[in-house]
């Protein structure tokens, strides 16, 4: 990431002293992976999720579904760590079925947590990022960009935060640095609690989380004027792209 403040340096760098960095589901899987990076390179990690991250990480616990309190977290993150110079919107979920099974309230509360709370993040953090010239990275996925039965929900929501984040990349040229970023699969506990058709398979193509979080911290890592505009990142042999 590249400010008027100062950057994520490279491997080794002395931790603490670099840009804050909010990461929101920071506490596992992909979100986890970009804190454990952002710290590796001298940043500041600060997280909004419902369950604690790692020892001595800053945060404030969220429910995502809660818009309203997914902005005023982000405000009081924001005030202690003096300022954002990034965000990454890492939280996300999903819970597949054929949209007459899935109970309206769930679906909803998927569209909120992986779209809305995305959006209510962002607005919260705008004037900070903007005093920094700060960056910003969003969470979509390859069933943002191609479509599959059984999940309505999960699609209509990362879909939106394809169109979303190139709108927001329009709008913010030459003040914040917007990434979209389009993983495919990871081996994180995100399949978990699926049925177990839903679950991805013991022979299924899935990337490591920390290789995504790379891509991440490349992204942040852009000298100034340059903008990483969107990254596909998925394991070679991924199936749900193209």
């Amino acid at each position: 990431m590249t400010n008027d403040r100062s950057d994520i340096g490279p491997a080794g760098a002395e931790p603490g002293t670099g840009p804050a960095v909010l990461v929101t589901g920071g506490s596992s899987g992909l979100g986890a992976a970009v804190v454990a990076g952002v710290v590796k390179a001298g940043g500041r990690p600060y997280v909004l999720d419902r369950q604690a991250p790692e020892d001595g990480v800053p945060w404030v616990e969220c429910d995502l579904a809660d818009t309203r309190a997914a902005e005023a977290a982000t405000r009081e993150l924001a005030e202690r760590a003096g300022g954002l110079d990034a965000v990454v919107t890492a939280a996300g979920m999903d819970v597949p079925g054929r949209l007459v099974d899935v109970p309206a309230e769930t679906w909803e509360r998927v569209v909120t947590v992986d779209l809305l709370a995305t959006a209510a993040v962002i607005r919260a953090a705008l004037p900070h990022l903007e005093r920094s010239h700060g960056r910003i990275v969003t969470v979509a996925s390859t069933l943002g960009v191609k479509a599959v039965g059984d999940a309505t929900a999960y699609c209509a929501a990362k879909f939106g935060v394809v169109g979303f984040t190139r709108a927001l990349a329009a709008e913010l040229a030459g003040s914040v640095g917007v990434t979209l970023l389009v993983p495919g699969g990871m081996r994180t506990a995100f399949f978990d609690e699926r049925e177990e058709k839903y679950r991805p398979g013991s022979d299924a193509s899935l990337n490591d989380p920390t290789h995504v979080a790379s891509a991440v911290l490349f992204a942040l890592g852009q000298p100034a004027g340059c903008a990483v505009r969107e990254m596909v990142v998925c394991a070679e042999t991924e199936t749900s792209y193209p």
